[in-house]
């Protein structure tokens, strides 16, 4: 080879280098589906475009869902338990479609398609509730105040009504795990400096979400609360409209990941390769060499995602993968029945999720304690003393921006101070800051403290209220802003529960099921919303007997809102020592890196610098 040759070689060979430097190593892409270029795609730039969409998104949604059970009894004229219990059912099924969302961004159309589709949804929805409250519901014209009352309405006009709001529902529910996922997106966990600002993205995204909601639950809630519900509506329109365009405007710049394939699939055929070998025996001491593990060459999976390393929970799911003479025999034909060997890093997506499944199973009873505050918290509110001076009235629903200046308050407060002094006095075990399942179980600590001041305010609600009204809105002399450290609290606790939850099953979940990991989040606040409709029916139907009035009756002064905070905060308590039993078995996800051995959550470096570098990866 003469030496120009030899120079050609040397220079190609440092051109691909730099290529490849300069693209993304977590397997993204940019629209045309090349790999994405680090310094024109993805990172903060994209990062805060999703932030102020997912702002502007949730202003939206809260300006129909942070009053909707006083549009409930103001103007349908429900009873506040029917009214406490619809609103949970609408919100639980804002969750619920959040599955159908990730399932299809993670198997058909990804995160990009799929949420621009759910925002289009959501915003035709919003359009139909305005549409339908204007024309038909609030009448007579102003009704829906506190003084006014609206008229009847057909079974034609609430069937409009309750369609829009589950349009609404739906398209919510199927854009909010994936924008979370698609934000995270945008950074490179394999890339120290993208990997740490990942972990940050979670925070301020959760911060986004709630200043979002900020200018919903003050100004818009006061305007509803003074029965302009139709402006209230066209409001939120308006914003879920910029917030589309916004979105659709920064395309050029977002990384993506391509979809893998129909998730639910690879999970029933691991199951049933398993139950189809239950007879057959494999060593106590088997390891991943001897198990299926399709083309082994390959860095990543065929359907792109890294690696699992092989674990030993669920030893039974193994069998799916061992090779047995009649899967000799098919591979020797050129054939591999994916329903009676699957590989072996498809099994252990699968265990993945089942080792998932308790921690997700514990959240449920906090997302019971954090939907109080759409629902009983409001009411509790409008039954005390409102007004401040002579004539401004403070809507209840408004008082839910204490629980925003917490969660904002709480994020800095934990992002920069207890989390670097965590660092510090855990540094000689290795370890970096309170892992994601600590900071879950601060947060069901504090949502204890949150019940008990509820119950402790509204004990002396009570105290203070008449008890002879016919209406018991403004009825006690105690002020509403005695509510602040029950909404202070529940603002903490969301701190350490919902952004630690965001960041553990995003970083728990196999990379073919990212969207799933979020949904988890979304399907807890679902299951809460159900459980809490769930526990105030049957409440109600033990409180009732012997005509007795309940203890959340129309009238709460007739009742015992109280005692059900208390009963509350006695299944947090019981939930909190299951979640501890469940943290400490729990087993972290590993992943190969480019040697085979690599674990991604245990990285230690040998040196204080390092450490910083690798705070990106996920830690729990």
């Amino acid at each position: 080879m003469s030496c120009l040759e030899m120079y050609s070689t040397k220079m190609k060979k440092r051109e691909e280098k730099e290529e490849e430097e300069e693209s993304t190593r977590d397997g993204t892409v940019d629209w045309d589906g090349r790999p994405a270029l680090r310094s024109k795609s993805g990172q903060w730039v994209a990062g805060s475009v999703i932030l102020l969409n997912q702002g502007l998104a949730t202003l939206a949604f809260f300006g129909v869902g942070v009053n909707l059970v006083l549009f409930l009894t103001r103007v349908l004229q429900q009873n506040n338990a029917d009214a406490a219990n619809n609103v949970s059912k609408w919100t639980g099924t804002v969750y619920i479609f959040s599955l159908v969302g990730a399932f299809l961004s993670d198997s058909y159309w990804g995160r990009f398609k799929t949420c621009a589709i759910f925002q289009v949804i959501f915003v035709v929805g919003l359009m139909s509730l305005s549409l339908s409250s204007y024309l038909f519901l609030i009448r007579p014209k102003g009704c829906g105040d506190e003084l006014t009352p609206c008229g009847s309405h057909t079974t034609m006009e609430i069937s409009l009504f309750y369609f829009s709001i589950y349009l609404v529902a739906l398209g919510n529910g199927g854009y909010q795990p994936n924008i979370a996922t698609f934000g995270a997106d945008q950074f490179d966990e394999e890339n120290p400096k993208e990997g740490y600002s990942k972990i940050a993205f979670f925070s301020y995204f959760y911060l986004a979400l709630n200043l979002g909601s900020l200018f919903s639950n003050t100004i818009l809630g006061y305007f509803e609360d003074e029965g302009l519900w139709a402006l209230g509506f066209w409001a939120s329109t308006g914003s879920a409209l910029v917030a589309l365009i916004l979105f659709m405007m920064g395309t050029p710049r977002y990384r993506h990941f391509k979809p893998s394939g129909n998730p639910l699939s690879r999970f029933c055929q691991v199951l049933i390769a398993a139950v189809k070998k239950w007879t057959v025996e494999i060593d106590s001491g088997h390891g991943r060499e001897d198990l299926y593990d399709g083309n082994r060459d390959d860095k990543k999976t065929s359907n792109g995602a890294r690696r699992i390393m092989h674990t030993d929970e669920f030893k039974f799911l193994d069998k799916a993968a061992y090779i047995t003479a009649k899967d000799l025999e098919d591979q020797k034909q050129g054939r591999v029945d994916p329903w009676r060997l699957c590989p072996v890093n498809q099994v252990e997506e699968v265990k993945c999720i089942l080792r998932l499944m308790p921690i997700w199973l514990c959240t449920i009873i906090y997302s019971v304690v954090f939907t109080q505050m759409a629902s009983l918290f409001v009411e509790q509110g409008a039954a005390m003393k409102t007004t401040v001076g002579n004539n401004f009235k403070v809507p209840p629903a408004s008082m839910s921006s204490f629980d925003i200046l917490s969660v904002a308050v709480f994020i800095f407060l934990y992002r920069r101070v207890l989390d670097p002094l965590a660092s510090r006095f855990r540094k000689k075990d290795g370890s970096r800051g309170l892992t994601e399942l600590q900071r879950m179980g601060i947060g069901l600590v504090i949502a204890v403290v949150a019940m008990l001041s509820a119950g402790i305010v509204e004990c002396y609600r009570l105290k203070y209220a008449d008890k002879a009204c016919t209406h018991c809105d403004g009825s006690s002399s105690l002020s509403i802003f005695w509510q602040v450290p029950q909404y202070a609290l529940i603002g903490a606790s969301e701190v350490f529960m919902y952004v630690g939850q965001l960041e553990f099953f995003n970083a728990q979940a196999p990379d073919g099921l990212k969207s799933f990991g979020s949904a988890l989040c979304m399907m807890s606040m679902s299951m809460g919303n159900f459980v809490s409709s769930l526990l105030v029916t049957m409440v109600m139907k033990i409180s009732t007997e012997d005509h007795m009035p309940g203890w959340i009756p129309r009238n709460l002064n007739k009742g015992h809102l109280d005692r059900f905070y208390f009963l509350l905060a006695v299944l947090t308590s019981v939930d909190l020592v299951v979640y501890v039993a469940c943290a400490k078995w729990y087993k972290c996800i590993k992943l190969e890196g480019k040697d085979g051995t690599r674990d991604h959550d245990n990285d230690d470096d040998d040196d204080d610098e390092s450490d910083e570098e690798q705070e990106g990866d996920s830690r729990v």
